[in-house]
């Protein structure tokens, strides 16, 4: 009886380890590595939880299941809706840098799915090959979507390996449109009393801000949010805070017409006021043949914007291979950026301006925070209108952070330090040691670059 029994189990043991090994198959390596990570995450139905309207299993209908499983999901879908990366990698598109980085730091920290999922649904398991596979992955959608004008293929494939990227190239730009996107940028008479310009808020000498919790428009008008930097924008995939403008020349259309900010009635209120300077319209209609308008003026400040990229910080000799750029502090502060996976939303080559993110992933910081929750605070749904979009925010970059103080998108943090151990605290649920802290904002001094010399600054 007992040798039956014996048998039994070890009979059932070898059942189940046959379904188990069945269940974890690895994708054909016939596939392309696109191929094989599409289906290692549909095989570990990652859409059940990282999506906003997910197919679950009939099982989630039981009362005393429900609750932990829509805890799951409500966890997930803070952290990614992978569902528009999947179409991404259906379609053959090059998947943004930042869902990039967090699935290649799922499969190095092999820490999902959570035990109790794949104790139910054994396919979802990411071994350890196919943990390879997503890291390989990883490096080939850089190489291929975002380092492939690099002609040094040494350099690019360990570039591959990083979250993020030096500045490697100026953006192509016309030169006139430049020159002439320079003087409207300064020119306050894109306001309604002639008192505020584009550098009033967002000035060259002092990191693309102005160094205000909230800045200051017509009549002393204070806004609602801390305003951007305009330095490296044209790396931003959206801009303002809640991503309402497309491209930088529509960010340039908004403040002129803001009533808080520049409160012009109208571009050809403007319009009437530039073509009382004969010089400056003469000007104009050599680079605009058919003359003034919104579209016009607001492309030739995007064209001007287009050249306030600050290459040479620290950080990017380093990664070019010059090893004394930075010190022995800011390259510990490099590891710990990435330990921690700050650069899988600050990534990119602008450290960030790729995505949404929610504020407060981990612990509400609007709660904390203790003041009234504002319009500005509600982010990306007050264009969406979506729950899913409640206090979500564009990422900032972080490039020449350390001169753009305060942070955060209410301006409420005056030093980089706090800032460092608020995202510590709110976005990884961390608690950062005083020498993590210290090596980090180290590394941070590490991203200020050199002002491109056609910002003009001089004058």
């Amino acid at each position: 009886m007992k040798k039956i029994l014996l048998g039994s189990v070890i009979l059932l043991a070898i059942l189940l380890f046959a379904v188990y090994n069945m269940l974890n198959r690895m994708p054909s390596k016939e596939l392309s590595l696109n191929e094989q990570v599409y289906e290692i995450l549909s095989d570990a139905e990652c859409l059940m939880c990282h999506s906003y309207n997910p197919e679950l299993p009939f099982y989630a209908k039981i009362p005393l299941v429900r609750r932990p499983i829509y805890k799951d999901i409500n966890a997930a879908i803070k952290e990614e809706n992978l569902k528009p990366v999947m179409d991404s990698m259906a379609n053959g598109v090059p998947v943004s840098i930042t869902a990039v980085n967090k699935i290649e730091q799922i499969a190095i920290k092999g820490n999902m799915p959570p035990t109790r999922f794949y104790l139910l649904h054994w396919g979802s398991q990411l071994t350890q090959e196919k943990r390879d596979v997503i890291i390989s992955w990883a490096k080939q959608q850089r190489l291929e979507g975002y380092l492939s004008q690099l002609q040094d293929s040494a350099l690019a494939n360990k570039l591959s390996a990083e979250p993020v990227f030096p500045i490697l190239y100026d953006i192509p730009v016309d030169s006139a449109k430049v020159e002439l996107g320079y003087k409207l940028y300064h020119d306050t008479r894109l306001s309604l009393d002639n008192t505020v310009s584009c550098a009033s808020c967002h000035g060259l000498n002092t990191g693309g801000v102005d160094n205000k919790q909230y800045s200051e428009g017509v009549d002393g008008k204070l806004g609602g949010v801390n305003a951007p930097t305009v330095y490296n924008a044209v790396y931003n995939f959206v801009q303002f805070w809640d991503g309402r403008a497309a491209t930088l020349a529509a960010q340039a259309a908004g403040p002129p017409l803001n009533p808080v900010e520049m409160a012009s009635t109208s571009f050809e209120e403007i319009i009437s006021k530039l073509e009382n300077d004969k010089a400056l319209t003469a000007e104009f209609k050599k680079v605009y043949p058919d003359g003034y308008s919104e579209a016009n003026i607001t492309d030739a400040i995007q064209e001007f914007e287009k050249t306030l990229i600050t290459k040479n910080s620290p950080f990017d000799r380093y990664m070019m291979g010059d090893e004394s750029a930075m010190t022995e502090q800011q390259i510990a502060g490099y590891n710990d950026f990435k330990k921690y996976s700050c650069a899988t939303c600050h990534s990119g080559v602008n450290f960030g301006g790729n995505t949404y993110e929610l504020m407060g992933t981990r612990s509400n910081y609007f709660t904390a925070r203790g003041t009234e929750v504002t319009t500005e605070d509600l982010g990306r749904y007050k264009e969406t209108k979506s729950e899913y979009d409640r206090h979500k925010f564009k990422v900032p970059g972080l490039r020449n952070v350390a001169l753009t103080a305060p942070y955060f998108h209410d301006g409420t943090i005056t030093s980089l330090k706090n800032a460092i151990m608020y995202m510590g605290e709110y976005q990884l649920n961390v608690n950062l040691s005083q020498e993590e802290t210290d090596n980090i904002e180290a590394f941070l001094h590490a991203l200020t670059g050199e002002i491109p010399t056609t910002a003009k600054v001089s004058e």
